[in-house]
């Protein structure tokens, strides 16, 4: 199988088109995921970004301004 930065290199080098089209078929396999492999990739990104706090590299932000950011976006 090929590593992820081959499939990166090789993707960036196709056409807008076929780029859209290769994101549209990727986002949609997401939505194939079983509960327990969704559940599983969460748990994954939420210990990806509790290390980048503990580290510094990422700051907290409050609830209500991260709801107030999300209303402004949505609306």
């Amino acid at each position: 199988m090929p590593d992820l930065g081959e499939v990166l290199k090789s993707a960036m080098s196709l056409n807008l088109e076929d780029r859209a089209a290769l994101a549209e078929r990727l986002l949609v396999s997401l939505d194939e995921l079983d509960e327990e492999e969704a559940a599983r990739l969460w748990a994954e990104e939420a210990q990806r970004r509790l290390e980048e706090y503990r580290a510094g590299r990422v700051g907290a932000a409050e609830a209500q301004e991260v709801a107030k950011k999300a209303e402004r976006l949505f609306r």
